[in-house]
């Protein structure tokens, strides 16, 4: 099995879904932000200088999600009908961003549940770089994709 994105010249091409049916899509995605205890502090607290670094960053993660193609150069422009951005506390030094995209389409939405936390990561970096400028952004990963002729994929089987 080869790289879908890879003509048999060796070159990168965009993929051809024409022929491919349209079926519910879903994916989920995380990414992790490690951060001096005292930053973790102010995000909860809502105190942070530039304002509620959760809710700019949900609304970022979504906007990211939405433009996925227009940022990865051999993606699909789809019609994304969900996209959803959920944070969790993890110890003292870590937010960790999970996100959702769904569609109904002739290709997935792995891409997008991607750059949507990613997005939403970045943008937690930049809202809290003026207090910490040390923070780490780690394991973007899918987490889950289901729909299309390749099945379900699940991270914890």
């Amino acid at each position: 099995m080869g790289f879908s994105h890879i003509d048999k010249k060796g070159k990168a091409s965009m993929v051809d879904v024409g022929a491919k049916a349209v079926t519910p899509r879903a994916a989920a995605a995380m990414a992790a932000i490690k951060m001096d205890p005292k930053t973790l502090e102010l995000i909860k607290s809502n105190s942070a200088a530039k304002g509620d670094v959760l809710a700019c960053a949900r609304f970022a993660g979504i906007q990211g999600g939405k433009k996925t193609a227009e940022l990865i150069p051999l993606c699909h422009a789809i019609q994304v009908d969900k996209i959803s951005i959920d944070f969790q506390f993890d110890g003292e030094d870590t937010l960790i961003i999970k996100s959702s995209a769904k569609c109904e389409g002739k290709t997935g939405v792995e891409m997008e549940a991607l750059t949507a936390a990613a997005v939403a990561a970045l943008t937690v970096y930049d809202m809290c770089k003026a207090v910490d400028r040390a923070m780490i952004i780690t394991d973007i990963k899918l987490l889950f994709k289901s729909g299309g002729a390749s099945g379900q994929f699940s991270r914890n089987g």
